[in-house]
């Protein structure tokens, strides 16, 4: 009884492997389920919160600011200032036109709203621009002994301990007395440096002429000097038609070389959330996801308690901590942007007379789009964990992890090289290609040489010599040895990978087959499809019997063979099921009297074997 009881609680594995079997594919079934429920609500959340009238907003403004040119001239616009006298023909002519729109195109007055201004008659203007300057100090460079004689002035680049704090000029408005930096607001990290708040600021007025006279002071009064290295203009915009704020900001940075370098910033964010029933619908979403987040903590945190270290050793593991990470980011900006918008916007709309800073909201708001983007980027890298089981995804997976430390190896070979050229290119065409103007630059530059997209008459023009040189043995030794090298690798570690699938060795169960044997089993249960198995087995004992007898076997024989073939289906089917859930159950008699009967059968079978075999034996010993 006691080897009767240690046969049934498993002495042989295969009960065990097929029970574990079923509950790993039902587990993976149902987490599978689970995810992608979250990920459609994700997806709903995520493409909720922008609208493609963002896009439209953002194009006709920068149309209207930054490529319409100034009366007389058409070659000046914001993007082509180069000097002090352009940067005040914009000021005077485009920015002045576009800033102002009282009429409609008939000359008709549009309205008389506080004396409001609707650029392109659908957008309202809210409260006024304002114009703000960075400046640094005299003397703040070092000026080489011999050439002192020459120059008595000298105005660094722009950082925080150069930074002009004087007062300057007429000495009356604002805009020649400096204002302290907000502490709130983020600083601007520009083209030729990073710019902090405050500054030398003055607003526009709600009138057009008044805001003119006031250009043509500051212009003859030279608010704009040597020490000036920045100009910021914002202004703020509200549509009420698609219900999107646009938040502007022209940046004209004076570098220490002299000129102008211009850029520009257009934010069109949704701040009024919750106003239309779409608009609650996603409220709805934000809830679930929330919900979704609590569960899939609470997972995450019973695997690490019972998995401890081995935990992570799981790059899956390390995945689903990394989105766990992002989703609370995501929340954590969310409910910021939502309170501040709740404490500042309605003080922004009241003071319609002053300067309204939505850039900090815009600012924050963006940061939440670009972290819920990288959130739902990393959400969707995550299927792959569900479809690894797949024989396709199973040989990448595969491939990869074994031909990882090759890969290592060759990565350091391939960016000592690419750095190198980087280099090179760097300090041989830097000061001449734009390409090559940084570092950085030239990285990326090299990048684009691989895509085929490169200016190669630049690099020509810089260096007749070294231009040439430079590019015809990076393409040789980068493009046509390193990476088909690169892809040698990967060749060939796939071939065998192949190889080792194709004699068997391959994933336990793949997610596919599974998912079609269980839409197969619901299809049997609702009585759909008839059992597949069972006929197979039927048509396949017919043939091994019309075998038997045509191999000269009798009747008895045969039956027999089909007895000991029922008893083997009834205990195979009885002891080794995937429902067997307790580690020991009592034997009855019945069940031992099988057992005995089947050990008999097996006995007569084992001995009519041995006598064939010494039959045949006997005969082989006569052969001469």
């Amino acid at each position: 009884m006691a080897e009767a009881s240690r046969w049934h609680r498993g002495g042989t594995p295969k009960p065990n492997l097929h029970y574990s079997k079923e509950v790993e594919i039902r587990t993976t079934l149902q987490e599978l389920a689970l995810y992608f429920i979250f990920l459609i609500n994700l997806c709903i959340l995520t493409f909720g919160m922008v609208n493609p009238h963002m896009y439209y907003l953002n194009k006709v403004m920068s149309s209207l600011f930054l490529d319409t040119s100034a009366p007389g001239d058409e070659r000046t616009n914001f993007k082509s200032i180069r000097s002090i006298t352009d940067f005040w023909k914009f000021m005077e002519g485009p920015l002045l036109e576009g800033l102002y729109w009282d009429a409609w195109y008939t000359n008709k007055t549009l309205y008389d709203l506080k004396n409001s201004s609707r650029i392109y008659y659908e957008n309202i203007l809210l409260g006024v621009p304002r114009v703000r300057q960075l400046k640094v100090r005299n003397n703040t460079c070092k000026v080489y002994s011999s050439l002192q004689s020459l120059m008595d002035e000298c105005y660094d680049r722009y950082t925080s301990k150069n930074e002009d704090l004087a007062d300057f000029g007429l000495q009356v408005e604002t805009e020649w007395k400096y204002a302290p930096p907000d502490s709130t607001s983020p600083w601007h990290w520009g083209f030729v440096g990073v710019y902090r708040n405050g500054g030398f600021i003055f607003t526009l007025s709600k009138s057009k002429s008044e805001t003119k006279n006031k250009f043509i002071d500051l212009q003859l009064n030279s608010w704009i000097t040597r020490g000036t290295r920045v100009i910021f203009i914002d202004f703020s915009l509200y549509n009420a038609n698609v219900n999107l704020f646009c938040i502007i900001r022209l940046v004209a940075e004076f570098p220490a070389t002299g000129g102008i370098i211009t850029s520009w910033q257009f934010y069109s964010v949704k701040l009024l959330r919750y106003v239309s029933y779409y608009d609650y619908i996603i409220a709805s979403c934000e809830i679930t996801f929330c919900i979704f987040l609590i569960v899939f903590t609470t997972q995450e945190g019973q695997k690490i308690r019972e998995f401890k270290s081995a935990y992570f050793k799981s790059v899956w593991n390390w995945l689903e901590l990394l989105l766990l990470v992002l989703c609370f980011l995501t929340v954590s900006f969310n409910i910021y942007c939502n309170v501040q918008i709740f404490l500042l916007l309605g003080d922004l709309l009241k003071n319609t007379d002053q300067y309204s800073d939505f850039y900090f909201l815009a600012y924050w708001h963006t940061y939440y789009n670009n972290i819920i983007a990288v959130t739902i980027f990393f959400a969707w890298i995550k299927i792959f964990k569900f479809i690894s089981f797949n024989k396709t995804m199973s040989q990448l997976s595969s491939t990869l992890s074994r031909c990882i430390k090759d890969i290592v190896g060759f990565a350091i070979m391939f960016f000592i090289i690419f750095f190198a050229y980087a280099q090179l290119g760097f300090l041989v065409f830097g000061s001449q290609v734009d390409d090559f103007s940084t570092f950085q630059n030239a990285i990326f530059a090299q990048f684009r040489i691989v895509l085929g997209d490169f200016n190669f008459a630049g690099i020509q023009q810089a260096n007749r010599i070294l231009g040439p040189i430079y590019f015809i043995t990076f393409i040789f030794f980068v493009f046509f040895v390193l990476l088909n090298m690169f892809l040698a690798i990967i060749n060939d570690t796939y071939s065998e990978v192949k190889a080792d699938y194709s004699i068997g060795r391959r994933p336990d169960f793949e997610l596919g087959k599974m998912i079609k044997k269980s839409y197969y089993n619901a299809l049997e249960k609702l009585k759909l499809k008839k059992p597949e198995e069972d006929e197979d087995k039927k048509k396949k004992g017919g043939d091994l019997v019309e075998r038997a007898r045509r191999e000269g076997f009798d009747e008895n024989e045969i039956e027999s063979a089909k007895q000991m073939k029922k008893w083997k289906d009834r205990l195979e089917k009885k002891y080794y099921s995937a429902e067997i859930q307790d580690d020991y159950q009592p034997v009855t008699q019945q069940e031992f009297r099988e057992l005995f009967l089947y050990a008999v059968e097996l006995e007569k079978e084992l001995h009519y074997v041995s006598l064939k075999l010494n039959r045949v034996m006997r005969k082989i010993s006569t052969l001469p």
